[in-house]
């Protein structure tokens, strides 16, 4: 019996496919070796594969989870039962074998009436993963274009009218870390301990998250490697806020991860300023470290960024002061070199 060989995925895991029936079956698992065997096993039988024409999509989605539950991230299988409880409903009890190309493409069709068409892209991308890995068939449908949007930050002179709005908030200490770019998952994994007044820095060692059950649980492991950091800024308010807080509890923060939401865009409606949420404060930090001129490599590493590039497209946002500061002091280089050739020139 041939196992093919599986191949290393970027996350890490490894994946193997093998033909069961004439199916393709996608296998994902932590290490090599238990991707072979768990291959092996599909092939002599000891596992039941699902036969052709007899899994539905929604039991597809199921096959689809289950395989991946030891690399898939809570919140990943959290945003997947999403998609299948929300998503594509008329084709959710279908025989997945049985819908062709143009029956996608009419529920694709349908889904843009329904939903954004960033969520509905959003969806179609696991939605396709699935297909794939019931049937070896790859799908290809037209979706509606997804318009970029504008995504909200607070400036370098809306900050202090924000900072002023959030003094003594309930929240006040987790919207000043995330104002610090720590992501909100990295907030509430936060203990008392990681926070150095002394030396002023941010020790980032861990993220909480929501498992598909809405329960909050506490992993040792940052989103990345580069997550995983020491954040070199201590706000003088968070400092503050940190000495006079009571710390009888292990963690820095121990609210709902939608409070911090709710309670920072409370702030800002209260300001007269844009809701930026949660996340909206790592942009306000990487807008904000722009502004100051600080290096990109230190605001990528203070972030906990794996590159510039995301860094750039996603979070760092010009603001109009910024354009106006440089384009005067590109309009000033000229005015300097105009005087300068008058000089020479009354010189001669």
């Amino acid at each position: 019996m041939k196992i093919p060989e599986p191949r290393k995925l970027p996350s890490g895991s490894w994946n193997v496919r093998v033909q069961i029936d004439g199916v393709t079956r996608s296998i994902t698992r932590p290490t090599k070796k238990a991707c072979i065997q768990d291959a092996a096993a599909l092939k002599t039988g000891i596992r039941n594969a699902p036969k052709k024409n007899e899994a539905t999509l929604s039991a597809a989605i199921d096959r689809y989870i289950s395989d991946r539950a030891n690399v898939l991230s809570p919140s990943t299988i959290r945003g997947y039962r999403a998609i299948q409880r929300l998503r594509f409903q008329p084709m959710m009890q279908r025989n997945i074998d049985t819908i062709n190309q143009e029956q996608w493409q009419r529920a694709v069709n349908q889904e843009a009436k329904l939903c954004s068409a960033k969520t509905l892209k959003n969806a179609w991308g696991f939605i396709a993963s699935v297909i794939v890995d019931a049937t070896g068939q790859r799908i290809t449908v037209r979706l509606p274009q997804v318009v970029a949007n504008d995504l909200p930050y607070l400036t370098a002179e809306q900050i202090p009218t924000f900072l002023d709005a959030i003094k003594g908030n309930y929240c006040e200490i987790a919207i000043l870390l995330g104002l610090s770019s720590l992501r909100r998952s990295e907030i509430l994994a936060l203990r008392w301990e990681d926070i150095d007044l002394k030396k002023g820095c941010i020790y980032v060692r861990g993220a909480a998250v929501l498992d598909a059950d809405g329960n909050l649980i506490q992993r040792k492991e940052n989103k990345n490697t580069s997550s995983r950091r020491t954040v070199p800024f201590l706000l003088p308010q968070l400092r503050a806020a940190v000495e006079a807080a009571d710390k009888s509890t292990e963690f820095v923060v121990t609210c709902n991860p939608n409070t911090i939401w709710s309670c920072t865009n409370k702030a800002c409606r209260a300001a007269g300023l844009p809701e930026i949420g949660a996340h909206g404060l790592r942009r306000s930090f990487a807008s904000l470290a722009y502004h100051l001129q600080i290096p990109e490599e230190i605001t990528m590493k203070a972030g906990g960024w794996s590159d510039i590039y995301t860094m750039r497209k996603i979070y760092t946002k010009v603001s109009d002061l910024d354009i106006t500061t440089q384009g005067e002091r590109y309009e000033a280089f000229f005015g300097k070199l105009e005087q300068k050739t008058g000089t020479e020139t009354e010189n001669a």
